[in-house]
């Protein structure tokens, strides 16, 4: 099922912006909590705060500060961002996680050159989560990235999240990848039908 995606978020406020940027990375680090939102948020576009941003990130624990700075990475959406958001794929906080899913599902160019690492993730878990980001990136690139997925994919849930997500951005180069994979999962009912659900849809043929 496609993660429900948030609005972009609305730009920063010229009260909050400006300043001294050394005065908001200290403000990263206050005891107050709308202190350090406001510091994200005038940081959303200083690449040179990446570093802090992440710093900051892995010890917050007010969700609407989390929230300010993982737009803040976004916002500034370069790839030094995308490796501060990636580990949270892997957070034990489903809240976490969903968020770093928004976050990177925003940057598909940014976040392109790390998907081959990340569908190959020894990890299911982090393989699964994977198949979303390709739901906006080009659909050719993401064609290619999801069937040579489930060509090589061993497990059933993974398969099935690439599966969903191509029968939403897939093309008709996807139809060998998904034939091949409908049959070798032919024991497990729920993917051969959702196959047949995605070459329908792909090839305009669903009834």
């Amino acid at each position: 099922m496609p993660f429900v995606r948030r609005g972009p978020a609305p730009p920063a406020t010229s009260d909050i912006q400006g300043g001294d940027p050394a005065a908001h990375l200290a403000a990263l680090r206050s005891p107050d909590a709308e202190a350090r939102w406001r510091a994200a948020r005038a940081l959303s576009e200083d690449a040179a705060a990446v570093p802090a941003l992440a710093a900051a990130l892995a010890g917050e624990m007010a969700p609407r500060v989390r929230e300010a700075i993982m737009t803040a990475l976004m916002r500034i959406g370069d790839a030094a961002s995308v490796q501060a958001l990636l580990p949270y794929l892997r957070s034990e906080d489903a809240g976490r996680r969903g968020a770093a899913i928004e976050a990177l599902q925003a940057l598909p160019a940014a976040i392109s050159p790390f998907m081959a690492a990340l569908l190959a993730d020894a990890d299911s878990d982090v393989r699964l989560l994977a198949t979303e980001l390709a739901r906006n990136m080009p659909a050719p690139q993401a064609t290619k990235l999801l069937s040579d997925l489930i060509e090589r994919e061993q497990h059933p849930n993974v398969c099935a999240a690439a599966v969903d997500v191509l029968a939403e951005v897939g093309t008709l180069d996807a139809v060998p990848a998904l034939r091949s994979c409908a049959e070798r999962f032919a024991g497990t009912a729920f993917l051969p039908f959702a196959v047949a659900v995605a070459i329908g849809r792909i090839s305009g043929t669903e009834s």
